[in-house]
């Protein structure tokens, strides 16, 4: 583990994986342009969520296998490999395909970064303070995830060279940010001993859900994911729907969403060192269901425009609240754990599924009303929350 003095160097590169971490939320935003751009409905441009986040369900449990063999700087810096990738191809091209092709990649990406950035960091930093530096790594990541529309817009309404008027310059701005990170992360030196004797089957993995704690937490994950990816889709079409707006005009409401995740985390890192966790939790998912009731009842933009920052600010820290706990009760899997909290993700692709048919059956209230299910369980958690 890293001496004390080496810690806060080595966690820089760290932190700038974490918001690269944060370029698979640009899908949101991203999928309302593809389905203007291509003229589709509800169901069919969730499909684009839905798919990135598809792929953690396959690739998160071996990639903590995959950590016990390589190590878990080596994980990561293949995962942004696959991201930097993953953003080249719509510089390429613009069609439904190809845009299938790069929001898989991103996925598979992400599903690698995200299982092995926080094991990463607790080598550097240990086991105290989990949580809130976690909650940290967060707020960074929420950066990235709140610029990716108002780059977006800035792409579609000013004259770019080489670009002209074209959304996709978000892609090219993270496509540079994700080579500069890998070249950082690869000069850093961060010693890890690898896993020693036998390494752990899938199935030895799957297990692990047998602990309550651990099958509890994966499913607040998959709940937090679905709000998240749910909000970050649906905020703008709500605006949209109930007050007209456009969809350039509408697009400041994942912004908004991703402003209040910011804030959350960084205030988050603090409040979760101060206070109790279980306490923080509680806080966090009332607030949750404030927006739920807010987003499926407002008419008004102010109505709705708070909603979404309250659903924000409230779902911000419940990732790392959810992992921590898991991770922290079953000490001698760290690797293992991760994957399968990560396999959570999958949640991105469930409810987003689920929203579109129901908003294209009754408008976008039925897609709050998917969203709401998953509040629901996270209060069903809390007396789950112990550290």
């Amino acid at each position: 583990m890293a001496n004390n003095t080496n810690k806060s160097i080595y966690l820089i590169p760290v932190m700038l994986c974490f918001f690269c971490m944060g370029f698979v939320d640009l899908v949101g935003i991203a999928s309302n342009y593809v389905k203007e751009d291509l003229a589709l409905s509800d169901s069919v441009a969730n499909i684009f969520p839905s798919l990135v986040f598809f792929w953690f369900l396959i690739f998160s449990v071996p990639t903590g296998m995959l950590m016990n063999k390589i190590g878990r700087k080596k994980t990561v810096l293949l995962s942004l490999i696959v991201t930097v990738v993953s953003l080249f191809i719509p510089l390429l091209g613009y069609s439904f395909g190809v845009m299938l092709v790069a929001f898989s990649l991103l996925g598979i990406g992400n599903a690698l970064m995200q299982t092995s950035i926080n094991p990463l960091a607790m080598l550097i930093i240990g086991d105290k303070n989990l949580a809130s530096t976690l909650t940290f790594g967060q707020f960074v990541k929420a950066i990235a995830s709140f610029l990716a529309p108002y780059l977006a817009m800035w792409g579609a309404t000013q004259v770019i060279p080489s670009f002209g008027y074209d959304w996709r310059v978000l892609f090219l701005i993270y496509f540079v940010v994700g080579v500069l990170a890998s070249a950082l992360l690869w000069v850093t030196p961060i010693h890890e001993e690898l896993t020693e004797g036998k390494s752990s089957s899938f199935m030895d993995c799957l297990r692990l859900l047998g602990k309550p704690i651990v099958l509890l937490s994966f499913l607040a994950i998959m709940c937090h994911v679905g709000i998240d990816v749910g909000t970050n889709t649906t905020a703008p079409k709500l605006l949209m729907e109930r007050v007209g707006m456009t969809l350039n005009e509408a697009a400041f409401a994942t912004s908004l969403y991703f402003i209040f995740r910011t804030i959350g985390a960084l205030t988050g890192s603090f409040f979760l060192r101060v206070m109790k966790t279980r306490w923080f939790f509680i806080i966090s998912v009332v607030l949750m269901a404030v927006s739920m009731a807010l987003m499926f009842g407002g008419q008004s933009k102010m109505v709705l425009y708070t909603a979404i920052a309250l659903v924000g600010y409230g779902n911000s820290n419940i990732f790392s609240m959810a992992f921590s706990e898991a991770l922290l009760s079953v000490p001698d899997k760290q690797n293992e754990v991760s994957g399968l909290m990560i396999m959570g993700l999958f949640g991105g692709t469930v409810f987003p599924l689920i929203m579109g048919f129901c908003s294209d059956a009754v408008g976008q209230a039925g897609a709050v009303a998917v969203m709401a299910v998953g509040v629901i369980y996270l209060f069903t958690f809390i007396n789950k929350v112990k550290h």
